[in-house]
């Protein structure tokens, strides 16, 4: 009958249950005590000024709060009473769950009392630490609700509500308020309650002595016995690693240390007087630490609770001094001792791991060695941030301080990784090592057995079976084990052999039970392996302690030989999955974002130093590439000159000198390390992190680096080319020449990461320089493209307008012109605009903003010619009368003389069509630029536009015209010349006409306007012809230009025939250019033969005039003669701006 009851009273099943709960009510707890002590997330009614008096008063009298006599003080709460009651609803009933759960914990306690069960760790496992586990458990609860501050205003607010709805106190409030006044001081109250119970608590601590002291040994005692080493001795390799203490090898440090610590502190009344326990057990625990863990980062510091408890007995002066003691070895030597086991750690699972990933066969017989492996390295790395945080000043903080902590989380997940690949090879060795081994020791043990109740042999035959039935085949079938039932009988069947007097007695079968122990692990590592892994390495209690974990990934990331391990951070997050559990489904969400907001953090910063280290490299390189320009040459050269005969006169003392490119990679030996070799290395490791996984999964979300990297890359590339080209301090724009060698530079460098990590680094090109072909990028910042369009037009072409610079038909770009002063202003910096509109420039511009980019310059150039064209418009309408009258009276000279003195804003006219014409000369330039960089990119495709081109239809038809428009849009946008420019013609077709024909009537009268003004210009002694450069000094020839442009697009525009009206203008200007042969003021006629050659330049660059129709209304002997006469009349020009 005796035997009966064990299995009556179920305490296998009560221990999981109880234990389940336990850490439910924990998660509880700890979210209300994290929530009330956050003024964010506390409940309002706490902080209601409205109900303060009256929280004030329930907490004062708590728990006998007198309501119905005290109404006034308590009138707020009684106005929010059914909100109170409604709010508080959890919260209050989570802490009436743990007065429940107090109340089966303390009657589970007394039936094991009652039952006087035999506790031993290295026995019956699964009894007793599920045992001791409860114990702390249940300790770490009531310590945790004593630190909710707000406890009793919660409790007493919800109950006064009650009452005052319901007309009775809440049913549970009287006991529940005599345990938190109980509970005010947890420890002494826990100390209490176990006196009674220390006897099955003090049996099971002290079995704690055969594993304690082993797992508590230092990093000496691991490197004399090759801890881990399987290679240490090569004969052994492939003989499984076997104790008779299976689970208790890999069992949490921890753990051992809190069952220890709680144990003896609260049953210290039988435990002080055991010298073993108390050398064996309490002072290395004391010695070796500064706090537990309760539950995630709460935690109870070790020597202030001990002396707390202790400074209240009797007799125990000799203990407060022993534990004084104990916590100054700790500070001395706690954090040193540790600090060796994490760095022989290292270097034993660095090598545990090479050889795993060589030989993955050894996972069968070394798997005990890879769960042993990962809760050692579980508990110093928990060890050092649970105490990190929470240290006493005496110790050295440096002791805490691990920069290679990132390595170690790094070889515990590549074994993770190694056991989850090859969890088949684990299946395949221990389904045969059951049925081969353990059934056939198991049948002879159970057959030895000489008492074996009914019960415990069914229990025992039913293992045996159901290992002997196991194949091969099943796990080459993929079939799924379930060895669970088989492991709660076995839980069961140590309850029901481990009571006093049982007829099975566990006590005298020790050999037997730890058999069952060995199997017990054997069909958990198949069946439910990733449990053993969470058991022996799960780290989601990083997710609780964000500032420490933060701070080793920065010490990481900062040192180069350890930054290829940062990348475990974000890994380890998907961890934080496993923190939450079905108690509490309302944390989920804020443990989701927080784990991803740190994995999109880690990776950021990774992703950042990559960034960094390959811009630095880029950086060097460009500055290299930039000591090879000519003009760096040029500076070496004068040196040289200077060192030679010529330097006899200098003292060496006076002489620069420059370092010579290439000096930089002569090393005088080997081990010499420059700065690029660091950055280069540095640049490797953190690559090794970023292409260490390509993507991985945390809470559903997949993250891949690479990414990251990508879109960091896009960024700083893009930020870096506008910042070099344009400096904002000194308002200089970079020359396109430099810019473009700085940005080979540039690329090349970045199309190294590809050697690291599998990059698309083309396609980041592509995205950026096509972004910065646009006015603005993606992210609405300025580009390359909109800074030199801008630069062009508002410094250089402003430049040139003021008179210094012509536009030199001979050298295709513009020249400074010496003898002429700088009208600009005197704020603004004069530069040479032959360095940037050079052919070789313009090229450069070409290749770095691209078809796209040149077309938005050439859309800006047209805009500014066009604004130009309505201002000339609105001086055709001022002398619109006196235009008409000289268009109809050409041949009439006296009246043309007449009317022409009647004219207005002649010179405003004339220098707005010297500007039209300079800008189309640069714009001209430019797209020949464009134009032979395509030839050398795309020929084949720049041969089928030009063909499109060629053959354009020449009829008037509208349709046709509109053809015509499209293909010259495509050739211009090419860089192919085109006779109507398309560009204009759009953006004088955007202008407002109201009246069509009177819109050609004044496009005509401004081109009579231009023929008439052009002999003004022969009394500007500017305007004379600089043979050299083919150009005049005022820019003049630039109007051949203009007038071919303009009159073709405005004739398109409004419909009108362009070669008619051309000739109507080159017979208006030749007569009045031939009136000037008949002045005799010299003022008048100072430019005469100059100004006459801008109608050979104006036929030279018209598609539609030819010299035959010049020579019949302008003498060609007349142009011979003043290219004879300019050139006679010119000095040479030997002070040109080259």
């Amino acid at each position: 009958m005796a035997r009966v009851v064990p299995g009556q009273q179920k305490l296998a099943e009560k221990l999981i249950i109880l234990n389940n709960r336990a850490v439910g009510m924990l998660t509880r707890i700890y979210n209300i005590k994290k929530a009330c002590s956050d003024s964010r997330s506390k409940p309002t009614y706490l902080t209601d000024k409205a109900l303060e008096s009256g929280i004030k008063f329930i907490v004062r009298k708590f728990p006998q709060v007198d309501t119905r006599n005290n109404q006034n003080q308590l009138a707020g709460v009684n106005n929010a009473k059914n909100e109170i009651l409604k709010g508080l609803s959890l919260y209050y009933h989570t802490f009436v769950d743990v007065l429940e759960f107090k109340d089966h914990f303390y009657e589970l306690l007394a039936t094991f009392d009652s039952l006087s069960i035999y506790l031993d760790l290295t026995v019956n496992y699964d009894l007793t630490s599920h045992f001791l586990e409860l114990i702390v458990r249940y300790a770490s609860l009531m310590i945790l609700v004593s630190r909710i501050d707000d406890r009793k205003a919660i409790i007493g607010l919800y109950d006064h509500a009650h009452d005052m709805i319901h007309g009775k106190m809440e049913k549970d409030y009287a006991r529940l308020g005599q345990m938190i006044v109980d509970f005010e001081n947890p420890l002494k109250k826990l100390v209490e309650d176990f006196g009674a119970h220390s006897r099955s608590i003090q049996n099971a601590v002290m079995s704690l002595l055969q594993i304690y002291p082993q797992r508590n040994s230092g990093a000496d005692v691991w490197r004399s016995s090759s801890l881990f080493s399987v290679i240490a001795t090569p004969a052994q390799m492939l003989n499984p690693a076997v104790t008779d203490k299976m689970q208790c090898e890999y069992i949490s440090v921890e753990s051992l240390e809190r069952w220890i610590y709680f144990g003896y502190l609260l049953c210290h009344t039988s435990m002080v007087s055991s010298q073993e326990a108390t050398a064996g057990l309490w002072r290395p625990v004391l010695q070796s630490n500064f706090c537990l863990t309760l539950f995630r980062d709460e935690v109870i510091m070790l020597h202030r609770s001990a002396e707390e408890v202790f400074s209240s007995i009797k007799g125990y002066n000799k203990k407060i001094s022993e534990v004084k003691e104990c916590r100054d070895m700790a500070a001395q030597q706690a954090g040193k001792i540790h600090k060796d086991k994490r760095k022989y750690l290292r270097s034993s699972m660095k090598e545990f791991v090479a050889v795993l990933t060589d030989q993955p066969g050894l996972l069968g017989p070394k798997t005990l060695f890879v769960f042993m492996a990962l809760s050692y390295a579980r508990d110093e790395v928990m060890w050092l941030a649970r105490n990190s945080s929470n240290f006493i000043k005496k110790v050295n903080a440096e002791d805490f301080v691990d920069r290679h902590l990132g390595e170690l989380l790094f070889y515990m997940e590549e074994i993770r990784h190694l056991v989850r690949r090859y969890d088949e090879v684990v299946q395949r060795y221990y389904v045969q090592y059951m049925y081969g081994y353990d059934s056939v020791i198991l049948n002879e043990a159970v057959q030895n057995l000489s008492v074996c109740p009914e019960d415990e042999s069914v229990i025992m035959t039913s293992i045996v079976n159901t290992m002997t039935s196991l194949s091969i085949k099943q796990v080459e079938q993929k079939e799924l084990f379930d060895f669970r039932a088989m492991r709660l009988d076995w839980f069961r069947l140590q309850a029901y052999t481990s009571v006093n007097k049982a007829a099975l007695s566990l006590k005298d079968n020790v050999v037997l039970a730890r058999l069952m122990n060995t199997i017990s692990f054997h069909c958990k590592v198949v069946d439910e392996i990733d449990e053993v892994l969470h058991e022996t390495s799960d780290l989601s209690n990083f997710c609780f302690y964000q500032n420490f974990y933060a701070t080793a990934f920065k010490r990481c990331i900062e040192l180069p030989a350890q930054s290829r391990y940062s990348i475990i951070f974000p890994l380890i997050c998907g961890h934080f999955v496993t923190a939450v559990g079905d108690f509490c489904p309302e944390e989920r969400s804020h443990v989701r974002d927080r784990a991803l907001n740190c994995v999109n953090q880690f990776l950021e910063e990774i992703a950042k130093e990559a960034r960094n280290l390959l811009f630095n490299i880029a950086s060097e390189q460009s500055q290299l590439a930039e000591n090879l320009l000519p003009k760096n040459a040029a500076v070496m050269m004068k040196q040289g000159l200077v060192k030679k005969g010529k330097g006899k006169k200098h003292t060496k003392g006076n002489v620069q000198e420059t370092t010579k490119p290439g000096l930089e990679s002569k090393r005088k030996d080997r081990l010499y390390v420059t700065r690029m070799d660091k950055y280069h290395m540095a640049l490797a490791e953190v690559c090794s992190a970023i292409n260490y996984r390509a993507n991985f999964v945390v809470w559903e979300h997949t993250f891949a680096p690479k990414e990251y990297l990508t879109a960091h890359l896009e960024s700083r590339f893009a930020k870096h080319l506008v910042s070099m080209t344009f400096n904002k301090e000194t308002s200089e724009i970079a020359k396109p020449s430099e810019l473009l060698c700085k940005l080979r530079a540039y690329m090349a460098t970045l199309q190294t990461v590809e050697n690291y990590v599998h990059l698309d680094v083309t396609r980041i090109f592509n995205s950026v320089l096509l972004q910065q072909s646009q006015m603005v990028d993606s992210h609405g910042e300025t580009t390359i493209t909109t800074l030199y369009t801008q630069w062009y037009l508002e410094v250089m072409l402003r430049q040139v307008s003021g008179g210094s610079t012509v536009f030199s038909e001979m050298r295709r770009h513009f020249v400074k012109v010496p003898n002429y002063a700088d009208s600009s202003s005197s704020n603004q910096p004069i530069i040479n605009a032959e360095e940037y509109s050079n052919i070789n420039e313009l090229k450069a511009l070409a290749q770095i903003i691209g078809p796209y980019g040149m077309k938005f310059l050439n859309e800006s150039l047209v805009w500014h010619i066009a604004s130009q064209i309505t201002e000339l418009k609105k001086s055709v309408v001022d002398n619109m009368d006196t235009l008409t009258g000289l268009r109809t009276n050409f041949d009439k000279p006296e009246q043309m003389a007449m009317l022409y003195r009647k004219l207005e804003g002649v010179e405003n006219f004339l220098l707005r069509m010297t500007i039209i014409g300079v800008i189309f000369s640069f714009r001209d330039v430019a797209q020949e630029a464009l134009n032979d960089v395509l030839q050398h990119r795309i020929p084949f495709l720049l041969a089928s536009i030009a063909d499109f081109k060629e053959h354009i239809p020449k009829e008037t038809d509208i349709k046709v015209s509109d053809v015509t428009i499209n293909i010259n849009e495509l050739a211009s946008a090419a860089g192919i010349p085109c006779e109507i420019d398309p560009t204009l013609c759009a953006a004088l077709s955007a202008q407002k006409i109201e009246n069509p024909d009177e819109e050609y009537k004044v496009a005509c009268l401004l081109m009579v306007f231009l023929a008439v003004d052009i002999p003004v210009l022969a009394r500007n002694e500017r305007s004379v012809f600089l043979p050299e450069l083919v150009a005049h000094g005022n820019n003049c020839h630039c109007l051949a230009r203009a007038v071919n442009h303009v009159a073709a697009a405005l004739f398109t525009v409004h419909r009108g025939t362009v070669e008619d009206r051309l000739k109507e203008f080159l017979a208006l200007a030749s007569s009045s250019l031939l009136k000037l042969g008949q002045e005799t003021d010299k003022v008048s006629t100072r430019s005469r033969e100059s100004v006459y050659l801008l109608l050979e330049r104006i036929i030279h660059f018209s598609p539609f005039l030819t010299m035959d129709l010049l020579e019949s209304c302008f003498p060609y002997v007349l142009l011979r003669n003043s290219y004879h006469a300019v050139r006679r009349n010119q000095p040479a020009m030997t002070g040109l701006s080259r």
